[in-house]
């Protein structure tokens, strides 16, 4: 319970009168006895709030950067009409700076034996699970001049999940895909290394090609077409270790791995292959295993939807046995990692070889933009020394990925904007290539 702005506001009045004229007890008395009793009355015809029934519905998920609305159905069983004011109360990054206030608030009048709804609209500046708060309510009387106030426990929980900017670049990916696999006009005979069938030799065609057993049992000549390899296995692995809580921009580096890993796994389920997950610090952090084509995105966006950067070294020997167990078959290993020198010298390259030997590697790595800009700066002396560290910093990043290459790592190192179109790229290579 508690007084209204409104009664301190007569209180306030009524005292000017009594200073002037009567300044006494008496005086007090005369103009705050009928306020008391007028306060008691207001408290008495307002609505209880422990009796009220609260239910949620809305939205359960809703991509970083969208909005999600969650419904509060207020039922009020008294003989008496509820006006309230509501706080819907939710973490701080359930929305933007500055707007949490006006979202959170609301005003609701529910006449007796009624319900009433509000919504609450979110969005969300995080990735991860936003669970409510308590709802708070304060019941006005019919005079505005004393409340009744009390918390409601009502659980909810929306999950944000990864914003997948990167699907823009989907449409293109997959043409060239339909390309390469001699689906379009573009091309009049499939690219790869895996038999599609049979059509009439044409001038200009291999004659490695010809098929010479089905052009004996015909009259014409024979040749094979190829397509890229179909039902290929592709594990996806996200270091989520210290490096990966490096901010580039206004992210972390990790969330730019993710993005580019729902990409490439969003193309390589079109493309008819399989797609794994695996993320891994010093332990599973998230595995996603066994999803058919039209269900591999959807889990592969809730796993990752809580997945955060731990602070602590990965282990690169366990990343690589935990790799080794989910991929038992040689398939694309994509290892979504940093190209810092320390990490992968210490770490990494040790136990590159029982990857390798077994599996096709492909690392993709966030660069950072900063670095670019700051070694191309100069016009003074501060700015001529940042060049130049910006530029051995650059130098030992592709010392590090020379000698992944040389052990037949093929390496992607992008800014954020530009990696998830820069790994899918890198896949069609593969794919076109025949070394899936």
């Amino acid at each position: 319970m508690a007084l209204t702005g409104r009664a301190a506001l007569i209180a306030a009045l009524g005292s000017v009168p009594v200073g002037i004229w009567e300044p006494s007890w008496t005086g007090i008395l005369a103009i705050n006895a009928p306020l008391a009793v007028a306060c008691a009355c207001d408290f008495a015809l307002a609505a209880p709030v422990r009796r009220l029934g609260l239910t949620r519905s809305g939205d359960t998920s809703v991509r970083l950067g969208e909005t999600a609305d969650v419904t509060l159905t207020v039922t009020n069983p008294s003989s008496r009409p509820l006006r309230a004011r509501l706080r819907d109360a939710w973490p701080p990054s359930s929305w933007e700076p500055g707007t949490e206030f006006v979202a959170s608030r609301h005003r609701l009048t529910v006449p007796a034996g009624e319900r009433r709804r509000v919504t609450t609209r979110l969005r969300p500046t995080r990735r991860g699970d936003r669970q409510a708060d308590r709802v708070t309510i304060r019941s006005y009387g019919p005079l505005g001049l004393f409340t009744r106030q009390g918390t409601h426990k009502v659980p909810w929980t929306v999950r944000v999940l990864p914003p997948f900017t990167s699907r823009k670049h989907l449409p293109s990916k997959l043409a060239r895909l339909r390309e390469l696999d001699g689906r379009t006009s573009v091309l009049t005979r499939g690219e790869g290394t895996e038999f599609d069938s049979l059509r009439e030799y044409v001038p200009g065609d291999d004659t490695r090609s010809i098929d010479w057993r089905a052009t004996a049992r015909q009259s014409t000549v024979a040749v094979r077409t190829w397509r890229p390899e179909r039902d290929r296995h592709i594990l996806l692995v996200l270091d989520a270790g210290r490096t990966s809580a490096g901010r580039v921009g206004d992210a972390p580096r990790l969330d730019a791995s993710m993005d580019a890993a729902l990409l490439l796994a969003a193309l390589a389920s079109r493309a008819g292959d399989r797609v794994d997950l695996l993320a891994y610090d010093r332990r599973v952090r998230a595995l996603v295993q066994g999803r058919t084509a039209g269900d591999v995105l959807p889990s592969l966006v809730n796993a990752l939807a809580t997945l955060e950067p731990e602070l602590v070294e990965t282990n690169a020997r366990g990343l690589t046995a935990t790799a080794l167990r989910t991929a038992p078959r040689h398939s694309l290993i994509v290892l979504l990692t940093s190209l810092d020198a320390a990490p992968i010298e210490e770490g990494l390259l040790p136990v590159l070889p029982q990857l390798t030997q077994r599996h096709t590697i492909l690392l993709a790595s966030v660069a950072d933009p900063h670095i670019a800009r700051m070694a191309t700066s100069r016009g003074n002396t501060e700015s001529v020394y940042e060049a130049a560290a910006a530029a051995q910093a650059q130098s030992e990043r592709h010392r590090t990925a020379e000698q992944l290459r040389r052990h037949g790592v093929t390496v992607v190192d992008a800014t954020p904007d530009e990696l998830a179109p820069a790994l899918a790229d890198a896949y069609l290579a593969l794919k076109t290539a025949g070394r899936l």
